[in-house]
């Protein structure tokens, strides 16, 4: 399985917290749950971190199959259309969003799904 994260570092303007949260869970996340080959769509907000920790105002992990459905997930047009969105989304955040691409372990102690 294969998860790409994206992980908004920045603050959300003052004062528009709850307005944020509402357009990703409103706009973006039914979007981002299209994106073809998506296994699962996780949306974090963030509530703390360490001292001294950058600020991230959230953070989105889809799963995928493997690299092909993520390469075809990125290529969609409802990835295009998100991106937009995403662009309105930015208005009420000071920051940047980064991409990570990650191998999700099968190993030992993962709780099965059955």
């Amino acid at each position: 399985m294969i998860v790409r994260q994206a992980f908004f570092e920045g603050a959300i303007h003052e004062s528009r917290e709850a307005e944020f949260r509402a357009f990703v869970e409103e706009r973006l996340m039914p979007m981002w749950r299209r994106f073809p080959g998506a296994r699962d769509v996780r949306v974090m907000f963030s509530r703390q971190r360490d001292e001294g920790a950058p600020p991230f105002a959230l953070s989105l992990a889809i799963v995928f199959d493997d690299g092909k459905a993520l390469a075809a997930a990125l290529e969609s047009p409802v990835r295009f259309e998100s991106r937009a969105l995403t662009d309105e989304l930015m208005q009420m955040f000071d920051g940047r969003i980064h991409h990570h691409v990650f191998e999700l372990s099968e190993g030992p102690g993962r709780a099965s799904a059955r």
